[in-house]
């Protein structure tokens, strides 16, 4: 008896993932270009090698069965586990965390791995629980204790964006798999005290000094401190403020030139609005959300429980970490350093984020089986 006929990957979906990495490829370059004088296209070319990578693994992870992930759950949860623990022993510091560590000549960051592997962990515990998951003892609490601990593993850097996504993402994740809302209350009213409590005494072992402090009170008043915590996020705004209705034009930056510092990494999304404008940015934020609404549309169509929720964390961790950066840029929310997804520059983002999209087209392909299989699964 030949294999069941596997349907086609979401067209639109691909389409729009493709549209949005080359158009983060080349504001990368365009941001980039004065990073390294001699060489323009220095970090362009390396994202291009990495958003190349990314591809191979997207379709590779588009061609196997989703379902198949759930068996590799604790061994990837353990590797993950390792990598976060060497983190702060052997990693690479950068801005005051140490989120990086060099393997092979290449510097990776196992939070982005982590966020993708806990949303696999979670779809998983869940769609086996089923009804029990609503029990707060033996369903939501397991659950708890691993988002707990992988997230301690994170702050251990520290990297506070990367763990609020990590976190919202995980909620979002709990919410849809069922859990009773009181427990999801509970949970956030406890966690904003000791949040609290955890961010006063790091406030008084501190002094006040830390960059993490610096930032909120840079989203408070940036003009307090111009030449300090306020630089980033000033020199931020002027490049909206340059970009007027219709922007300089491509390449046209003035903030890129060793004005805003990081203009292709976490602050790519000002440099896209001082040379687009008003117009361009506003056209490219409705790529992105119908990017994320077709990435919903694709993870709800799923009748497989597993599926659907691996969809919708998958879809939740790209639009909740977008939301945070272009949030931090526009001085909508604090500052948190996370990165824009396909669009800045990072390769270990990139490749995440494009496996991430592999397996979500991997779904799609469930519900674009053709009729008649769909007819002899439902007889059957």
């Amino acid at each position: 008896m030949s294999a069941p006929r596997r349907g086609t990957p979401d067209f639109l979906l691909l389409f729009l993932t493709f549209s949005l990495v080359c158009f983060g490829l080349a504001f990368v370059f365009s941001a980039s270009m004065a990073y390294r004088a001699s060489n323009p296209w220095f970090l362009a070319s390396k994202q291009a090698i990495f958003a190349g990578l990314g591809t191979v693994v997207m379709f590779f992870c588009m061609n196997v069965d989703f379902r198949k992930i759930q068996k590799w759950v604790v061994p990837a949860l353990f590797v993950v586990s390792v990598l976060l623990l060497l983190v702060p022993l052997v990693g690479k510091d950068k801005n005051g965390a140490t989120s990086w560590l060099n393997l092979f000549g290449f510097s990776l960051q196992p939070t982005e791995f982590a966020k993708l592997v806990i949303i696999v962990y979670l779809a998983s515990i869940i769609s086996k629980k089923g009804d029990r998951f609503q029990d707060f003892k033996r369903g939501l609490m397991p659950p708890l204790v691993v988002i707990g601990f992988i997230s301690a593993l994170i702050m251990m850097q520290p990297d506070l964006g990367s763990t609020m996504v990590l976190v919202l993402c995980a909620m979002l994740i709990i919410i849809v798999g069922g859990a009773q809302l009181k427990h999801v209350f509970y949970l956030g009213a406890g966690g904003a005290v000791f949040l609290t409590m955890v961010g006063m005494i790091f406030y008084i072992v501190t002094d006040g000094t830390s960059h993490h402090f610096a930032r909120f009170t840079a989203y408070w008043d940036p003009n307090k401190d111009p030449q300090g915590s306020g630089f980033q996020l000033l020199q931020s705004l002027y490049a909206f403020g340059h970009g007027g209705l219709t922007g300089a034009g491509f390449g046209q930056s003035v903030q890129k030139l060793h004005y805003l510092p990081e203009a292709h990494n976490d602050f790519i999304f000002a440099i896209i609005g001082e040379e687009l404008g008003f117009i361009g940015t506003s056209l490219f934020l409705l790529i992105y959300l119908a990017f994320l609404w077709r990435g919903l549309i694709v993870a709800l169509r799923c009748q497989d429980t597993f599926g659907m929720l691996l969809g919708v964390g998958i879809v939740g961790m790209i639009g909740i970490q977008a939301f945070i950066n272009m949030g931090g840029v526009t001085n909508t929310i604090p500052m948190t350093g996370v990165t824009l997804p396909l669009i800045s520059y990072g390769g270990t983002s990139m490749l995440t984020t494009l496996a991430s999209l592999g397996i979500l087209l991997s779904i799609s392909r469930e519900y674009n089986k053709p009729e008649k299989e769909k007819e002899t699964k439902k007889r059957a």
